[in-house]
């Protein structure tokens, strides 16, 4: 059974910074394309960043220059780096990898999800 568990999200005035992690346990193999999305109260969820294995991300535009995303293979976890939060920035963060584990005979490709962190920037 694979999981995903998301900490650090809380609370924080505008300009603030927070850091969030998703570590992924299991019977893993290996781990592909890990990312982060949001969803904000009322609205979709949507990507904010993604990493492959090998280090190359992605951001979404409205979060260039103030998220960086980065990933530790060895310990299967994925980070997000947060600056200069604004109160758009609000909602629950969801990490998601894409991940192959072991099963008794064989083994299976899955995309996962955590639980969800929540992360709100007071104005």
């Amino acid at each position: 059974q694979v999981q995903l568990v998301e900490s650090g999200g809380g609370f924080v005035q505008a300009g603030g910074s927070l850091r969030l992690s998703c570590a992924a346990s299991g019977r893993i193999i290996s781990i592909n394309t890990m990312g982060w999305y949001r969803q904000a109260p009322g609205k979709q969820r949507e990507l904010v960043a993604t990493i492959l294995r090998d280090g190359t991300s992605t951001h979404t535009d409205s979060v260039k220059g103030r998220f960086t995303i980065s990933r530790d293979n060895a310990k299967n976890t994925v980070y997000l780096q947060m600056n200069s939060l604004k109160p758009e920035d609000t909602g629950v963060y969801y990490c998601n990898a894409d991940i192959t584990s072991a099963l008794t005979l064989g083994r299976m490709r899955g995309d996962y999800w955590g639980q969800g962190t929540q992360v709100t920037v007071s104005s």
